[in-house]
């Protein structure tokens, strides 16, 4: 079966720190695109960060730049996303995507399922 599958979500404390991790199964995520996007409720699907496929390069939504790091690690077929001085207004689900493409495209195969953000004091 192929999916991704997202995890590291949770509670934290506004400045706190939360590492997600988006893992394939079934497929090489080496050789695709990845992004991370996050839904609060009411409000549309936000772009937040997306790595090409060799990670050589990367880019971020304006409100989380300087603030989160999208990495990968082909060995372990797993995307991250590091979120530190989350705020409030990060609190969301995040998901992961990822086209079969060399760099961020916009156009995603496969989506994950979700995993909470939820930043309160």
């Amino acid at each position: 079966q192929l999916q991704l599958v997202e995890s590291g979500g949770g509670l934290v404390h506004p400045g706190g720190s939360l590492r997600l991790s988006c893992a394939a199964s079934g497929f090489t995520l080496e050789y695709y695109a990845v992004a991370w996007f996050r839904q609060a409720p009411g409000t549309e699907r936000e772009g937040v960060s997306c790595i090409s496929m060799s990670g050589g390069s990367t880019n971020y939504a304006d409100s989380v730049k300087g603030r989160y790091t999208i990495s990968r690690d082909n060995a372990k077929n797993t995307v991250y996303l590091q979120m530190n001085s989350l705020k409030p207004e990060d609190t969301a689900v995040y998901y992961c995507a990822a086209g079969p493409y060399s760099h961020c495209s916009g156009r995603y195969d496969y989506w994950g399922q979700g995993t909470q953000v939820t930043v309160s004091s």
